[in-house]
């Protein structure tokens, strides 16, 4: 699955896919951009003039995102960004972790070489992005990295449950604005996945613990960045 990071103030260019495709993904990349607020309500009549669209495909559009819990329909009121909860975070992280350790577990004898040759090239784009402080491009190619192993998992159900999962995860780190990765840290860690991939040194349960444990340290990280930021949103209020 390819993320399609939009920048803030960049108008949309419809090419592919349906027309509510097209919208649905314009939408996602604002809300997990953090360019559309939890609680900020998806205005259709300024939405259909910035589109160009009726109001059909973008109804259907916001049924859509409430699917993959992105958005909240309130009858009679609108169409909502969901807001995020503690709860929201603290659920999802310790099951992604379980989930792509499964993943990568289940990888480890179907990686192939192309798939190994991918890692490493994107490992390449993670690393620049790290220099550059990009944080946008580092998660893009962050999570392209582990697209390749969930995929050779070769399990769709699982790959199904980990790219909504995932992709709240992403929505998650840009909403609260978590952008002071551990960028060393996680390099290093990256590129100990390559190499337990590429030289069948480790078992697969070896490879299982890395992954599971490489998600679960950012839990309580982020539970504090997130805290504080909210500590700040309250006394800006006061």
């Amino acid at each position: 699955m390819d993320i399609k990071i939009a920048r803030k103030g960049k108008k949309p260019v419809f090419k592919s896919l349906t027309l509510v495709d097209q919208i649905s993904d314009v939408l996602r990349d604002r809300i997990m951009t953090g360019e559309l607020k939890g609680g900020e309500q998806l205005l259709e009549d300024r939405l259909r003039d910035e589109f160009g669209v009726s109001r059909t495909p973008l109804r259907e559009a916001f049924r859509v995102l409430e699917k993959e819990g992105l958005v909240e329909i309130v009858p009679r009121k609108g169409a909502f960004v969901k807001r995020i909860r503690k709860r929201d975070i603290e659920e999802n992280f310790p099951v992604r972790a379980t989930l792509e350790g499964l993943a990568a577990r289940l990888a480890y004898d179907n990686m192939t070489q192309i798939d190994i040759e991918n890692m490493e090239e994107i490992f390449g784009f993670m690393k620049d992005a790290a220099s550059r402080e990009d944080f946008i491009d580092y998660l893009k190619h962050h999570f392209s990295f582990h697209e390749v192993f969930i995929n050779a998992s070769q399990n769709e159900t699982l790959i199904g449950i980990l790219r909504n999962l995932r992709m709240h995860t992403i929505w998650h780190r840009y909403e609260y604005q978590y952008y002071k990765q551990d960028f060393e840290n996680s390099l290093e860690i990256h590129q100990r996945i390559i190499d337990l991939f590429k030289g069948k040194k480790a078992s697969a349960h070896e490879i299982e613990e890395v992954v599971r444990q490489h998600i679960e340290v950012v839990l309580y990280p982020f539970l504090r960045a997130m805290d504080k930021l909210e500590e700040g949103g309250q006394k800006n209020n006061l």
